[in-house]
């Protein structure tokens, strides 16, 4: 029994509503409140609290229209605002991918610039290459050592006085572990 009121109910509420649907009624206007001000007092002119009550809600009506009107320009400038930041997120994300770009040309362009300085290296004479990696900073000989030919990477090695090449292979030792 108890699960049948519940069936009722909703019969009760959904047979009127399908109806005024088929029959493609505007229910707005069927559910709707309005009355102007004099259909509201006609008649209640001389009973103080409805005139109170009749001011009351035209107050009422018009705080909220102001209210609506103000909430429908928040609504533009919020649109506005919106489109800006989607413009402006656009321009960051040209600009990241355009400076991506650049980095890695710029990568690229060091990478062949280190590969000549290699080739460079790897044509000299053990000794001559010897004097001048001596005359550089440890880490960047070391680099240059890790990257041209084994063989002439062991030859300049033994023409480097033996404290120096100490230094070079601890460099290049110290950059094998600090890669891993």
């Amino acid at each position: 029994m108890r699960r049948r009121l519940p069936r009722y109910l909703a019969a009760a509420f959904l047979l009127p509503a399908s109806a005024l649907a088929m029959l493609d009624i505007d229910t707005s206007r069927l559910f709707a409140a309005v009355a102007a001000e004099e259909d509201l007092l006609k008649g209640c002119t001389d009973v103080p609290e409805a005139v109170v009550l009749a001011e009351e809600l035209r107050d009422r009506a018009l705080r909220i229209e102001r209210y609506m009107a103000a909430l429908e320009v928040r609504k533009t400038e919020i649109a506005e605002a919106e489109a800006t930041l989607r413009q402006r997120l656009a321009e960051l994300k040209a600009q990241k991918d355009g400076s991506r770009n650049q980095r890695e040309a710029d990568t690229s362009a060091v990478r062949t610039d280190i590969d000549r300085l290699i080739a460079v290296y790897d044509q000299m004479k053990p000794a001559e290459a010897a004097a001048i990696l001596s005359n550089l900073p440890a880490d960047f000989a070391a680099e240059i050592l890790m990257r041209v030919q084994p063989q002439t990477g062991a030859k300049i090695i033994a023409a480097v006085e033996p404290r120096q090449a100490a230094l070079l292979t601890a460099q290049m030792g110290a950059r094998s572990v600090r890669t891993r």
